[in-house]
């Protein structure tokens, strides 16, 4: 039965849940060593400026380079093999960096934990354990444990270094990689079948439709842009904030507070962006925070006072466009090609990653701290004047609506009384998955006669 109003099954919230907690386990361990590894990699043989910044941002190329070849992969040799190959990388790469005293075996090891690039793989398991009906949530839920995860790392890294140091982190990396190989092994359920689903899957013969598209470019751009940006700056934020005399074991009495308060700074400019539909402001007014908070930090970094205070100023920025950014890709792709989109932005975003922390680690070898702030500005007010050219975005949520058993005369019909309801604004039909991709706006969306249009045609 088709209730497009209805919670969860349990099956589907312990694959939910299951799902996000490695990814989160796994984020988690990429992050942590985020805040501490600048500090760390200065005291390895052979460290460089330029290295310490690759050695921060590796796991982004290698990520980038395998996460549409491992999505592919699961369609063929299964999504749980896939996934727990992938973590077991990631073990071994922490492993090789755990043993490490030199920087090339940090470097190694860094490379080798990007390389297990499982996020296509849990998004199209989502997919194959969760009802049409309920994707987008489930989706949207796995989304948000990223955000936590980030929170949780930046937070306890340098906690967590300070009692056990950074070899500790990358040996807790790999505990955390053997508990999510756990999860998946017996925790997560096990699909009936796997199927093709275009909007959690990259569709190979759609990728240059989809490069066509000059907004979602736009937006991929700004993602590399942002992840660029981040790691660029914490190849220097942890080493300024010694400087000015914070003890690296008290960072996080910065970080958590600065990430709290920005977190609670973004609520109204999210409800303003979504509810009041004013994303294209928001957006921009995100865009233009970095650009003041690099530039903040370009002249005042040798002030703790000024570094907590554009900080704060950059990650609200920051977390406002990581919530928003997704959910115009989604917006604004087809609803039958959102995961090729998907895929696109997440491979851009990583290797943002990549790129930024080695630009961040030459620019301060070559510059100093204002150098690499200095890099970040120009890199944001780049994304800062594409995005005054942006359209603004439709309001468009996603919804899937399975056809299974029902006949190409009764599905035709059935598109044809749903594009007759108010708030269903596109529906596209592909019958090779039996599946209706909706695009609606919730604010007008009869709910009550959608759904009686489901009950008399897929719930007889």
């Amino acid at each position: 039965m088709q209730d497009i109003t209805s919670p969860m099954t349990l099956s589907e919230k312990r694959a939910t849940w299951s799902l996000a907690s490695i990814y989160a386990l796994r984020m988690l361990g990429l992050f942590l060593i985020l805040p501490v590894l600048s500090l760390f990699a200065e005291q390895l043989e052979g460290s460089t400026p330029s290295l310490i910044g690759m050695a921060i941002g590796i796991y982004g190329i290698s990520q980038a380079i395998l996460q549409i070849p491992f999505g592919l992969m699961s369609d063929r040799i299964g999504r749980k093999k896939i996934i727990i190959i992938g973590l077991m990388l990631f073990l071994i790469g922490s492993v090789v960096a755990a043993v490490s005293n030199s920087i090339y075996g940090v470097l190694l090891g860094r490379a080798i934990q990007g390389s297990g690039a499982i996020a296509a793989p849990i998004m199209a398991l989502v997919a194959d354990l969760t009802q049409e009906v309920h994707r987008t949530k489930a989706m949207a839920l796995i989304g948000l444990s990223i955000g936590v995860s980030f929170g949780v790392a930046i937070t306890a890294g340098p906690v967590i270094a300070g009692l056990i140091g950074v070899h500790g982190i990358f040996w807790l990396i790999a505990a955390l990689s053997l508990i999510a190989i756990w999860v998946v092994k017996y925790k997560v359920p096990d699909p009936q079948q796997y199927k093709k689903h275009r909007d959690a899957e990259l569709v190979p013969g759609q990728f240059f439709n989809i490069l066509k598209s000059r907004e979602l470019l736009r937006l991929d751009y700004g993602i590399f842009i942002l992840h660029a940006i981040l790691t660029a700056s914490f190849v220097v934020v942890p080493l300024l904030m010694r400087d000015a005399g914070l003890l690296p074991p008290e960072h996080w009495k910065v970080y958590l507070p600065v990430f709290i308060i920005s977190m609670v700074a973004i609520i109204p400019f999210v409800i303003l962006a979504e509810k009041k539909r004013k994303m294209k402001p928001v957006f921009i007014g995100a865009v233009a925070a970095l650009v003041l908070a690099d530039l903040g930090l370009m002249q005042f970094n040798h002030s703790l006072p000024g570094i907590i205070g554009f900080l704060w100023l950059f990650f609200t920025g920051f977390n406002l466009l990581e919530a928003t950014l997704p959910s115009l890709i989604s917006k604004t792709a087809p609803g039958d090609l959102r995961g090729t989109a998907m895929g696109i932005y997440s491979t851009c975003q990583f290797l943002g990653a990549g790129i930024g922390g080695g630009v961040g680690g030459w620019c301060y070898g070559q510059f100093g701290a204002a150098g690499v702030f200095l890099f970040c500005a120009a890199a944001a007010l780049s994304w800062l004047l594409m995005s005054f050219s942006m359209k603004p975005p439709r309001y468009w949520a996603n919804l899937l609506i399975s056809l299974e058993n029902l006949s190409e005369q009764n599905a035709n019909e059935f598109v044809a009384g749903m594009l007759k309801i108010a708030g269903v604004e596109e529906v596209t039909l592909r019958y090779d998955e039996a599946v209706a991709y909706l695009k609606v706006d919730n604010q007008q969306l009869d709910k009550d006669q959608l759904q009686a249009l489901i009950t008399l045609y897929l719930n007889e």
